[in-house]
């Protein structure tokens, strides 16, 4: 779900947290290590994304920030916030070349950079806190 959170909508706010849960608490963040990602770059977006992104000549970033059941991937445009909400069990991460990452839901997709170990570290503490907090699969029965 694509969505501009420039302003301070209730109904929004209350779809976000249905989908991804309500944000972590103080302590919760604290003992996570932190839940939001350092500012990566994009390298290439689904076709909806970038006809967001080309409306301006800034350089293209976004940042991740971890929910109790899912991800919200944040970037701007012109003057505006929009936010790409993905549960857990739609979110599809791979790593295909060297130093990109690429995240998927549905149609949507971003692919950033992973050029420094802070930005691999944060995929790695997402993987983690997914596989952890993910429903028991069948296979798993």
């Amino acid at each position: 779900m694509l969505v501009n959170v420039s302003y301070n909508n209730k109904e929004v706010t209350k779809k976000i947290d249905q989908q991804v849960g309500k944000p972590f608490t103080l302590k919760e963040r604290w003992a996570m290590g932190g839940i939001g990602s350092p500012k990566l770059t994009i390298t290439e977006t689904s076709i909806e994304i970038r006809n967001l992104l080309i409306l301006d000549n800034n350089t293209d970033t976004c940042n991740v920030e971890i929910r109790p059941n899912g991800i919200i991937v944040g970037f701007r445009s012109l003057l505006e916030s929009y936010a790409l909400i993905i549960p857990y069990y739609k979110l599809t991460l791979y790593k295909g070349e060297a130093s990109v990452y690429s995240i998927y839901r549905d149609q949507y997709f971003i692919k950033v950079a992973s050029d420094t170990k802070a930005v691999q570290k944060f995929f790695k503490k997402l993987l983690a806190y997914k596989a952890d907090n993910a429903p028991t699969s069948i296979e798993d029965l």
